[in-house]
């Protein structure tokens, strides 16, 4: 896969393998840009040709058209190096630097920060686009500052986590700077210093007293493995589902009659649920309706087994939500990026 097609010419590529729920698109032009030079050449050729861009990370969290015109652009900036003072350490990485590989390495080099987001897959400029975030870790706990391109004029320029907007699986990129911008390199927060978080899950039971960054990816990876289904294997986007944000009211109203029912207080008489547990409920977990289902083991993820496109994924995504609302009263919001 791959075309670096810069004059007027479409070279139609095959995106299909480029996204984890290996939905069938074909893209008019697809560009992977491995320098900032490259890149701005890139971007300054779709606007003299008036292009529309379609921005692509990993594929890990993005539900794809059957066709993409204009051309889709995949920065592949793979550098990253570390800044230290003291115990604090700024890691600055491309954007096209895998997240997982990222992660490990830091652990690898005992640096505290971003351990509980082992095994996310994607790359890493699209982490700010989401938030992501598991095991109790957000990346914007430990972003100080994105690095950012505008389509429309190749100027550079850095936002600082503040501008960034963040909020749960939410950022300004998904907003205001939605098809506006393409990140390039983070600029990450970390430490020497020992600082885990083990509060989420079964994470404690599964480290030692005195952990190290590498043992809690370890067991992240692990807990990961056994939940969710490998997309090499079997083609999924992780999570489809965000955990949905309700009121106390709705929750104390629902506890009546579901006291097992886990929930997460938030802030703004607000409560975090649990859209796997959700879909469980219903009696999801494991259902097929064609070329797609509800994961085994995980109801929170969808599954293609193959022979699908995107307007049957969400159809299908569609019935979950709606069945779940009825019994609860809950909407669900997809948590991958519709182009």
């Amino acid at each position: 896969m791959g075309a670096d097609s810069l004059d007027g010419a479409s070279v139609w590529v095959d995106l299909t393998t480029a996204n984890t729920l290996r939905l069938p698109c074909q893209a008019a032009r697809y560009i992977a840009p491995t320098t900032l030079s490259s890149l701005q050449a890139a971007l300054y050729s779709a606007r003299i040709h008036q292009w529309p861009i379609t921005l692509l990370g990993g594929g890990s969290n993005v539900l794809l058209p059957p066709t993409l015109h204009g051309m889709a652009l995949r920065p592949a900036l793979r550098h990253w190096w570390l800044e230290r003072s003291g115990d604090d350490v700024t890691a600055y990485v491309g954007a096209g630097v895998s997240w997982h590989a990222l992660v490990m390495a830091l652990a690898t080099h005992g640096l505290w920060g971003v351990e509980n987001l082992a095994l996310i897959p994607g790359d890493c400029g699209a982490a700010p686009v989401q938030n992501i975030g598991a095991y109790g870790v957000e990346l914007s706990d430990v972003l100080k500052a994105v690095q950012v391109a505008e389509l429309a004029t190749g100027e550079m320029y850095w936002l600082n986590a503040d501008a960034c907007q963040f909020g749960y699986r939410d950022s300004i990129f998904k907003r205001a700077l939605a098809g506006k911008v393409v990140i390039t390199q983070l600029a990450l927060r970390l430490s020497a210093t020992p600082r885990p978080v083990l509060g989420y899950g079964d994470l404690a039971a599964r480290v030692s007293e005195s952990p190290t960054p590498l043992s809690v990816s370890q067991a992240v990876c692990a807990i990961r493995q056994e939940k969710l289904p490998d997309p090499a294997v079997l083609a999924n986007a992780g999570s489809f589902f965000k955990n949905p944000l309700v009121s106390n009211e709705h929750t104390h109203r629902l506890l009546k009659e579901y006291p097992d029912m886990p929930y997460f207080p938030q802030p703004n008489n607000q409560t975090k649920l649990a859209a796997g547990w959700l879909i469980d409920q219903c009696g999801l977990k494991g259902q097929r309706l064609g070329a797609f289902g509800v994961h085994e083991r995980q109801a929170l993820v969808l599954v293609h087994f193959g022979g699908g496109d995107r307007p049957g994924l969400l159809s299908f995504a569609d019935t979950i939500a709606q069945t779940v609302f009825d019994r609860f009263g809950v909407l669900l919001e997809l948590e991958p990026r519709v182009i």
